[in-house]
């Protein structure tokens, strides 16, 4: 049984003020595996206090010391990188698979990513030649506050720490209670690479915790990841204390299938939206086809959906795992129940346990099609591996029912016809745009509109959204 009782304050392990704690589980097996202490206000204080004193100083570093320290947490958590492929399949039911190639290594790719970046902001910079002694400058926000999730865990702590590290804010983290191994593990990897007392803390913690730090006054800004119910309450939470907030939230992304697409075209959509047992926020969940092309491509997905094998977290292969909990699982039988009884045509999996399990969260690749706009599986964010498929007569068609969502995170477009994917990458409403499998670029920021959030993480843009504007006069 794992026990995780203390917290990382102000450069040392502090057992929990609070006693309350959240019981880990094995999402593959249901057992109790042990415990995380959940924080209190007291906890949240003490930690806000550490990096406020931590703050002038850390602020006022070159630039190419925080560059060195991100160095150093690279080389560190490369050599403990199996270490944390193991802590994210525990705590939330990744394969190992997946862990080792797609999980632990994302946090290596985004400080490369940001290291590079660093290197051309410009962190004070002249106005314009109308102006020559006015510049602008680039500072720190101040202490900032990480509220991250269960389902990329270290990925998208890393989105928000290494920048906030290299913009010279100071912080407090907020990882999930489903996910907390995982940050537990870094936090030893930045106190091994020499990160200076309070720079950088760790409260484990719920929503209540989490709600302590975005309205805590010392706290200058939120960056939040999560679900778009849960971004409402941090805006409300954080509104009294005038807060910059930097949301990732939900999804509800279109795949448009055109029938000029290559022949890979569904069966990289089908297994895109089932990767991580389809818990991504980016996830392409409704397939729109064209209509020549339909019946083949919901046969081809129907394949693909029973071609995919579901196992524990921790056995090798490349199988999908379970689901995160209880509550998860039960959300995702209640939405294909919901698909079924609302007259969608069920091609693959459906309700329950797939063949073989009695226990675990585990879901049955699932595949609908003749999915209508107005039906609950084509409307919500089911985050599981479930897939809605929708027929369409031509471009403009497509484009009215991929923008039929308050959602607006991730598009994708199939077709090998350059003219149309331009016209429909300007016409989709999301903060990104992937087309016929090309992912998107290093240091390409990730982040949506509407009820996706407006944050953009990564690149120029992820370090930008953790420093604040001066505008200055009369530069000697």
């Amino acid at each position: 049984m794992r026990e995780l009782q203390t917290f990382y304050i102000g450069g040392r392990w502090l057992p929990s003020r609070s006693a309350r704690t959240h019981a880990m589980v094995d999402p593959s097996t249901e057992q109790v595996t042990g415990s995380v202490s959940l924080g209190d206000a007291g906890d949240v204080d003490a930690a806000v206090a550490a990096a406020q004193a931590a703050f002038p100083g850390w602020s006022e570093t070159d630039p190419a010391e925080r560059m060195a320290l991100i160095g150093r947490m690279q080389a560190i958590y490369s050599a403990r990188s199996e270490e944390m492929a193991k802590a994210i399949s525990d705590e939330m039911g990744a394969p190992m698979e997946l862990a080792r190639t797609r999980q632990a290594p994302a946090p290596l790719r985004h400080m490369t990513n940001f290291l590079e970046a660093m290197k051309h902001v410009e962190l004070i910079r002249p106005l314009g030649s109308h102006a020559p002694g006015d510049r602008i400058l680039l500072e720190p926000i101040g202490v900032v506050g990480l509220i991250t999730p269960w389902n990329w865990p270290m990925s998208q702590v890393a989105l928000k720490v290494v920048p906030a590290l290299l913009a010279g804010c100071a912080m407090v983290l907020k990882p999930s209670e489903y996910a907390p191994l995982s940050s537990a593990l870094l936090a030893e990897i930045i106190d091994e690479a020499g990160a200076p007392p309070g720079v950088f803390n760790l409260v484990h913690g719920d929503g209540a915790t989490g709600a302590r730090l975005v309205e805590h006054p010392e706290v200058t800004m939120i960056s939040f990841t999560g679900s778009t119910r849960a971004g409402q309450s941090v805006l409300l939470g954080a509104a009294p204390g005038f807060k910059r907030v930097a949301l990732e939230l939900g999804g509800k992304g279109a795949n448009l299938v055109f029938a000029d697409a290559d022949d890979q075209a569904v069966e990289r959509g089908v297994r895109q939206c089932f990767l991580n047992s389809g818990q991504s926020c980016n996830a392409p969940t409704r397939m729109l086809v064209e209509r020549s092309v339909y019946a083949r491509a919901v046969e081809r997905a129907r394949a693909v959906a029973e071609e995919t094998t579901v196992g524990p977290s921790g056995s090798e292969g490349g199988h999908i795992g379970p689901v995160v909990n209880a509550r998860q699982y039960a959300q995702i039988q209640a939405l294909i129940e919901a698909g079924i009884g609302e007259g969608a045509r069920l091609v693959a999996g459906g309700c329950g346990r797939p063949a073989g399990f009695n226990s675990g969260y585990f879901v049955k690749p699932t595949v609908f099609a003749d999915v209508a706009g107005h039906m609950r599986i084509a409307r919500e964010e089911i985050f599981g591996p479930v897939l809605s498929i929708m027929a369409f007569e031509d471009e403009e068609d497509a484009v009215r029912i991929a923008n039929d969502t308050p959602y607006g995170l991730t598009n994708y477009v199939q077709s090998g016809d350059g003219d149309r994917r331009n016209r429909l990458a300007r016409r989709l409403r999301s903060g990104m745009v992937e087309m016929n499998g090309q992912p998107r670029g290093a240091g390409s920021p990730f982040g949506g509109v509407r009820h996706s959030g407006g944050a953009r993480e990564g690149g120029t843009w992820g370090l930008e959204e953790f420093m604040v504007v001066k505008s200055v006069s009369g530069w000697g």
